[in-house]
């Protein structure tokens, strides 16, 4: 059933609310401490956190003119496969299927797996009290029900799901804004904790290191292209397209830095290192051990809003990517009643489940974080191109600036970053390489049907 077709019934609102969604996940609630452990240094941590959100608004304004150019499903994809060649878009898309939304997605599972268990760690007990299996597969099938519990939301349709996506968002919001309120109101800290014996950038501490750590901080910022995925379901994506890209993108910045302030206001920097739940501690700390429990529950829940934002848009890409005949026929199937492309979502919900039951946080971390900063540096690129074939609808301003930050930080940030992890990064470029027959082989398969 191929007949059917997406629907332009996206306002401003809901696309901004997807950005967000996407953006606001793990990455913010489980980083902070690994990468305190890493810097030594609160005031350099949040220094990195505030360049991470120039990076990201860099590539929101760029997206903002591929996106108006090119308003259609797909994001890197369509914005690859136009600029340069087919092959450099069917890549994106395939390193999005595994890396860029199925790993996201099962980061966002785990991350509210690890936090139910924090706030109950009774429900722990239970259950490797009274049965054979370990804690660790217990979240892991946690996890994966989650991912189908989402999977059946999204296959009832693109409306449905976005009235689900705006209620959970807002619950996110809600969630980072009350604590960030609470916590300097009436919340117990310390404004020394900022302050530092070493030097902004300690003399034990290297580039490599900065570079993996803007890495992480990039990945939880991932999202701020989201709009672009979903560019043939906006109404007049010309305008609304990049305007959701700079509101979702500037607001995330706001949030991220003054709930990076209040974890350190919270807790002193000594006992951040390390620790994954990082939001927890904080609320312990700040308001006693009780809201441990009660702001685990609440983050636990608020990270279903980017398990579903992911799940909105991952199945856009394989749609666009079928519908141009490089990749499996049947993804391009839209639901005549639900219009939404179900196979590609199912595809999707069974990769990332999979990956939910192999590997851990951190592996899934720092892989999917080298694989994300990739083909959006080419996207940038391409506006050079797009302005000198005079393509160009809605141009950024700021440019050529704005878009010569994102290169060249990208860029340094996955050089520093292969230097610092090697065996992640080299995989990432495996997944990568591994698309290149993948393509030939419906290349191939696309040339026969032709001439039949």
């Amino acid at each position: 059933m191929t007949d059917a077709h997406l629907d332009r019934k996206l306002t401003l609102f809901p696309v901004t609310n997807i950005v967000i969604a996407n953006m606001i996940g793990a990455g913010i609630f489980t980083t902070s401490g690994l990468l305190m452990q890493d810097l030594q240094n609160p005031l350099l941590m949040l220094l990195l956190w505030l360049v991470g959100g120039i990076i990201a608004l860099c590539g929101a304004l760029s997206y903002g003119e591929l996106g108006a150019a090119y308003p259609r499903a797909g994001g890197e994809y369509a914005f690859l496969s136009q600029l340069y060649h087919p092959m450099l878009g069917f890549l994106s898309g395939w390193v999005s299927l595994i890396a860029g939304f199925s790993a996201p997605i099962a980061a966002s599972a785990i991350g509210f797996s690890e936090y139910l268990f924090r706030a109950f760690p009774q429900f722990s007990e239970y259950f490797v009290s009274n049965t054979i299996i370990s804690e660790i597969w217990i979240k892991r099938l946690i996890s994966v029900a989650v991912i189908l519990l989402f999977t059946g939301i999204h296959l009832r349709g693109i409306r449905f799901g976005a009235r689900v996506q705006n209620w959970l968002t807002l619950l996110k919001i809600l969630l980072n804004v009350g604590l960030i309120f609470a916590g300097f109101t009436f919340g117990k800290g310390d404004w020394a904790h900022l302050s530092s014996d070493q030097s902004l950038i300690p003399s034990s501490l290297n580039w490599k290191t900065i570079g993996l750590s803007l890495m992480w901080i990039m990945f939880a910022y991932s999202g701020w292209n989201a709009a672009t995925y979903i560019g043939s379901e906006i109404q007049n994506p010309k305008k609304n397209l990049p305007y959701s890209l700079l509101l979702g993108t500037g607001m995330v910045m706001i949030l991220y830095f003054l709930i990076n302030l209040f974890y350190i206001y919270a807790v002193e920097p000594a006992e951040m290192k390390g620790v994954i739940s990082i939001s927890g501690l904080a609320a312990a700390k700040a308001f006693g051990g009780a809201m441990d429990s009660a702001i685990s529950v609440m983050i636990a829940f608020a990270l279903f809003s980017s398990l579903s934002a992911f799940l909105i848009l991952g199945p856009r890409v394989y749609y666009a990517m079928a519908r141009d005949h490089v990749f499996f026929k049947s993804l391009s199937d839209v639901d005549f009643k639900f219009h939404v492309p179900r196979r590609a979502i199912v595809l999707q919900s069974v990769i990332a489940s999979l990956i939910a039951l192999t590997g851990t946080f951190d592996q899934i971390l720092t892989y999917m974080g080298f694989s994300l900063g990739i083909f959006p540096v080419f996207a940038v690129f391409g506006i050079f191109k797009l302005r000198r074939t005079k393509q160009s609808i809605l141009p950024q301003p700021g440019f050529p600036i704005t878009s010569l930050i994102y290169i060249i930080a990208g860029l340094s940030i996955l050089i520093l970053a292969f230097m610092e992890r090697p065996v992640e990064s080299i995989l990432a470029l495996v997944t990568v390489s591994l698309g290149i027959p993948v393509y030939y082989y419906f290349r191939r398969q696309k040339n026969h049907a032709v001439i039949k």
